[in-house]
Formats: C-alpha cells, sequence, structure tokens
C-alpha cells in the first residue's frame, strides 16, 4: 500500500487543500491518503481561530464520500503538542507494511532539521514536497536535481544527504486561497464561496467561527 499522510491545523481547510490531496495521490499513485488536523496550534494575537473540535469535524466534511481520502483523529486524540514523528510512529504502527510519504509545503524544508527527532522522521517516511508547477522547474521528483538551490539550510544541515535521498517533489496547481484570507473574509462579512466546500461553509456560518 502506498499511504499519504497530510498533517496540518487546516483552520479551516479550503479548496487548495483538496487540490494538493488530488496532484499527490495521481503524481504519487497513493492508494489512499489520510487528512491528519493537529490538535495543539501555535495562536497569534488579533487572530480568531478554530478549535480541534471544529477543525477536524470541517476535514471531515471536506472529504466528504470521496473514496481515495479519510480524516484521522490521531492528533486530535493524544495529549499535548502535535508532533509529526509521533504521527508517523502510529501509522508505521498501524500499517507496517505501508509506504508512508509525508506531505509537506516547500516553505517548511529550511526548518526541516529543527523538528523533533528529523531523522526518525525520514525513517518512517518519505517528504513529499508540495511544489508549484511554475516553481518545480526541472528537477525530477526524488529530489536529486535542483535540490541544492530550494533547500540550502536543510542540505548544510547533518541530516541533508538523507533529506535529499528520502524527499520528493510533488507538482501541484497555483491556487492563491489561503486559511488566513478566508478568516479574514468571515470576520469581514465578507463570501468565501468557492474557497470552501459548501458544507464547511455552513457550518462556519452555523457555529459562527472566525468572528
Amino acid at each position: 500500500m502506498r499511504l499519504g499522510i497530510f498533517g496540518g491545523t487546516f483552520d479551516p481547510p479550503h479548496v487548495g487543500h483538496l487540490l494538493a490531496a488530488s496532484d499527490a495521490i495521481e503524481h504519487l499513485t497513493l492508494d489512499r491518503l489520510v487528512f491528519v488536523p493537529a490538535a495543539v496550534q501555535p495562536l497569534k494575537a488579533g487572530r480568531a481561530t478554530a478549535s480541534a473540535a471544529h477543525r477536524l469535524a470541517m476535514v471531515r466534511l471536506t472529504v466528504g464520500n470521496d473514496p481515495r481520502l479519510e480524516t484521522d483523529s490521531v492528533e486530535v486524540d493524544r495529549d499535548g503538542l502535535s508532533y509529526t514523528v509521533d504521527t508517523l510512529r502510529e501509522f508505521a504502527r498501524r500499517v507496517p507494511s505501508a509506504e508512508r510519504y509525508f506531505l509537506v509545503g516547500a516553505d517548511v524544508l529550511a526548518s526541516f532539521a529543527q523538528w523533533r527527532d528529523p531523522q526518525t522522521v525520514l525513517d518512517l517516511a518519505t517528504l513529499a514536497v508540495l511544489t508549484r508547477r511554475a516553481d518545480a522547474g526541472e528537477g525530477r521528483a526524488g529530489g536529486a536535481a535542483g535540490a541544492d538551490a530550494q533547500r540550502p539550510n536543510a542540505a548544510r544541515s547533518d541530516i541533508g544527504s538523507l533529506l535529499q535521498q528520502r524527499s520528493t517533489f510533488v507538482p501541484t496547481r497555483r491556487i492563491d486561497v489561503s486559511s488566513t484570507e478566508i478568516r479574514d473574509r468571515v470576520r469581514s462579512g465578507r463570501s468565501i464561496h468557492g474557497f470552501v466546500t459548501d458544507t464547511v461553509g455552513e457550518y462556519i456560518t452555523a457555529h459562527g467561527l472566525y468572528r
């Protein structure tokens, strides 16, 4: 089995997340992709956020009945901060024979060496780096060609070589939508139709989120 794991705060989940998931499924020929909402997120002053329970519910609504996608509450159910290494250990325990891919944005690579136990993360899963198609260039998947130019800090770290071996680029379409913009639009009373699924839009309104 080829298993994709897509972690994030999803505050809220939006159409960009769905399209990125679809691109990853096709590019990596995944059998299944699991959304894993984080339990504990850093809070910034002046920013409205939804609870873990609300975010989990919205991810489930976003996934809907798509047979390729699932939602997992492993981080919401676990006490304390949400560390990737703990989540990957759990998936390795559940499906030890699966070929695991952990989806990340290209922007996190510079700080990857500061993650908790990054070497174990790479032992447990291949990093599937979501890269906008216009920015991917001609570098081949697998993180070899063009990798050094896109992750200079990681390349200088002790795990730089392993990171290049255990990562692959996933070209994704350019979607200029973000959770931050959606929260701002809700707070200012503007429509979010088309930014999120209809079911998530209805959920946000019904629960008075982000106001």
